[in-house]
């Protein structure tokens, strides 16, 4: 990746300045990145790897072959470690995570190639996802300590050429987001991010990189950064009035033929967005997963890493409608537990460079062992969550699991039910909302959480309730809770009354998530998945008495579902009675630190349950 400096678009990281229109140029300021062993000699072949080539001899071939690799949804995964299991992650296919792996990954990738000839992007999701990256954005925030986040310490010395950001880099605030750009050495990019109420981006959209291979011209790589239109449902309360989010395929018309006028051989995309062409909310937004459709509706684009979906696509081939050219895509999953590599093949003709040859696959990083001098840099900051996370918070009377909770009312999902209800409860006393009856919605998140019985700490609640999300209060008529809930009852496949007994397979109907199955606390109801969707909510109840239309409910909601994730009916434009941004975790912790105590038998009520024809599963 040698490269003697980069040509930057025309908007540096998060500011207000004025961008030039599509007409104008920018100056082509350049600096210098100073990263260890950048002046290796030659480029290896790396025997066996896909699409890998021999260096050309100087002079000898009009041909070279670059290398680009891409992360993405990283998700604040630096080292290899489960904090939710205090101890070093591993699943059942074998898979480890963290970017210790992925820095294993690179330099062997690297050696292989040949550092001139290399680049390293990421897709974005990077701050945002374990308890290392709430710890530094909450607790020891960094815009307070003025320590470098775990993610730019890393990062950096890996030596990133340049990340996108993703919809959960705005879920701690802009002046988090700022600070941890302004500690990257990579630019962070973010085309379709613009200021309210003009197309000004509010960060930088591309980057163009030279590229000096040995016995051949500059090579001029630009990447073009694009982020998730869903931030504006998702983090409404951090960006609304502040920024919007455009469609990726009109910011990728406006943006890559700036790019090719600036002189860019090559072109790639790195965008936070899935190639489904689908979008879990439904509104009028940009589509959400808009990746193949820019590589099919833009001219001009050569490859696009993309994230979001948290899937392994080695290499994906879309034909541009306009040119005919082939579009090469890969997404590398999630957490760096897959490394992609695009190898991208340039012939010289006529004093230009053409794409004439493009491949990708996905490298597992459980293929290395993790970087020691990057275990090393980030220890201290490590430890220090390590030790936040394992303080003891309550002492539980019994062993609580969440395995069953996607098909029963268990215990410990009705324990953040509890801490929802009784929140909301004191936030309303004394207002005009008060007399209306307090309901709580929650959904299971991981099916993996458990608390032990004695004692319970803070990655015991973390491992519940695994998302930053905040607390807020609504109030929703007994018709729309019916809305809700026959919505989220889609949740489940329809199945015969007769059919075995098999709550796990009748899950997850169209690839819907756990954390789109909301279940309701403080009215009771039957689901009857022998009905069809739309028609499954039976006896809804309250204080035993049937839920009329017109009657009013204050709802405990995450933020993530009251501002529109997930598409759910009525939340979104329901009226918000409490809403003080105070974290649901950090409620649970508060709430279970003051009792002391977390007992099923005062609070677990089974108030709903799956039914087949009226008659119970279970």
């Amino acid at each position: 990746m040698a490269d003697a400096g980069n040509e930057y678009g025309p908007s540096p990281r998060w500011c207000s300045c004025r961008v030039p229109d599509d007409a104008e140029r920018s100056s082509g300021v350049s600096r210098r990145k100073v990263l260890g062993g950048l002046t290796a000699a030659g480029a290896l072949a790396l025997a066996g790897w896909p699409g890998s080539a021999q260096a050309a001899a100087p002079g000898k071939d009009k041909s070279v072959t670059i290398t680009v690799m891409g992360t993405s949804d990283l998700h604040s995964h630096a080292v290899n470690w489960d904090y939710y299991t205090d101890a070093a992650y591993a699943d059942s296919a074998g898979n480890v995570v963290g970017l210790a792996r992925v820095s294993s990954l690179v330099e062997q990738i690297r050696a292989a190639r040949g550092r001139d000839r290399t680049l390293l992007f990421d897709a974005g999701d990077t701050i945002q996802g374990t308890p290392l990256g709430y710890y530094y954005a909450t607790v020891e925030p960094i815009t307070k300590t003025g320590d470098v986040h775990p993610m730019a310490r890393v990062m950096n010395a890996i030596g990133y050429d340049a990340v996108a950001l993703g919809n959960h880099e705005f879920n701690y605030g802009l002046p988090l987001l700022e600070k941890w750009i302004g500690q990257m050495d990579a630019p962070a990019l973010a085309a379709n991010a613009v200021h309210a109420g003009t197309t000004r981006p509010a960060f930088q959209p591309y980057v163009i990189k030279r590229m000096h291979v040995p016995g051949h011209p500059p090579i001029k790589v630009g990447l073009l950064g694009l982020t998730n239109p869903g931030v504006a449902i998702w983090d409404k309360a951090n960006v609304s009035g502040k920024l919007e989010f455009l469609d990726l395929v009109e910011t990728a018309k406006r943006w890559v033929p700036v790019m090719r006028a600036q002189g860019a051989d090559v072109v790639i995309v790195s965008a936070h967005a899935g190639d489904s062409g689908l979008s879990s909310y439904g509104t009028d937004l940009p589509v959400e997963n808009a990746s193949a459709m820019v590589a099919e509706q833009v001219p001009g684009i050569d490859a696009i890493l993309f994230g979001h979906a948290h899937l392994d696509v080695p290499v994906r081939y879309v034909t541009n409608t306009t040119t005919g050219q082939s579009v090469v895509m890969s997404e590398p999953k999630c957490w760096g537990e897959r490394l992609s590599v695009f190898d991208l093949t340039l012939t010289r003709e006529k004093g230009r460079w053409t794409v004439t040859g493009k491949s990708a696959t996905t490298v597992n990083t459980n293929t290395v062992q993790e970087d020691a001098a990057i275990v090393g840099l980030v220890k201290k900051q490590h430890d220090a969550v390590v030790a936040y996370v394992n303080q003891k918070v309550a002492t539980s009377t019994q062993a609580l699991s969440a395995a069953e909770s996607c098909w029963k009312d268990t215990a410990i999902l009705d324990y953040v039910q509890l801490v929802q209800t009784a929140k909301v409860t004191e936030a309303v006393a004394g207002t005009e909302y008060a007399s209306l009856p307090v309901l709580s919605i929650a959904a299971p998140f991981s099916r993996a959480a458990t608390f032990p019985a004695g004692q319970v700490t803070i990655r015991d609640i973390a491992g519940l309730y695994i998302y930053d999300n905040t607390l807020l209060g609504s109030v929703l008529t007994g018709a729309q809770i019916k809305d809700y809930l026959e919505y989220s009852a889609r949740y489940f496949k329809k199945t015969p009354p007769d059919a075995p007994v098999d709550p796990a397979a009748w899950t997850n109907e169209a690839n819907r998530p756990d954390y789109n199955y909301d279940q309701f606390s403080g009215v009771d109801y039957d689901i009857d998945i022998s009905k069809d969707a739309g028609s499954r909510i039976a006896n809804l109840t309250y204080k035993g008495a049937p839920v009329t239309p017109e009657q009013k409910f204050v709802v405990a909601v995450n933020n993530y579902r009251q501002s529109g994730g997930g598409g759910f009916p009525h939340i979104s434009t329901a009226p918000v009675v409490y809403n003080a941004q105070v974290p649901i975790r950090e409620a649970i912790v508060a709430y279970a630190s003051a009792s002391g105590t977390i007992d099923p038998a005062g609070f677990h009520t089974v108030n709903w349950r799956l039914v087949r024809n009226g008659t119970p599963v279970f």
